[in-house]
């Protein structure tokens, strides 16, 4: 069983940029596939990027395309979400989730384990 720990976020302004990390702990995150979503008040928890076991794939959602990025450091046993561009639409809570599946899932119910959440708001 791995214990996802995230770290980062905070207030920004609209345009500006934040990193995102996910460590883990209790097993090795090379065994799995590793998603971020985010959850804005009142609403359902949506998908935002993952990031297959290797760092080789990765997928999107449209809304984040272009400005974020989804990276993985094994070695370090942690996971990042570069985020740019941020706009007021991104405020949120982010989540990091682990899978032990082998597609890049989008579905919340797919993935195994989740990070405590962190918030993350742009203001316009």
């Amino acid at each position: 069983q791995v214990h996802l720990v995230q770290s980062g976020g905070g207030l920004v302004e609209t345009g500006g940029s934040l990193r995102l990390s996910c460590a883990a702990a209790g097993d090795r995150l090379s065994n799995y596939i590793m998603g971020w979503f985010r959850q804005a008040p009142g609403k359902e928890r949506d998908f935002v990027a993952a990031v297959g076991r290797s760092a080789s794939a990765t997928r999107y959602a449209d809304s984040v395309k272009g400005r974020f990025t989804i990276s993985r450091d094994n070695a370090k046993n942690t996971v990042y979400l570069e985020m740019n561009s941020l706009k007021p639409e991104d405020t949120a809570v982010y989540y990091c989730a682990a899978d032990l599946g082998h597609i890049l899932e989008i579905v919340t119910t797919r993935y195994d384990y989740w990070g405590q959440g962190t918030q993350v708001t742009v203001s316009s």
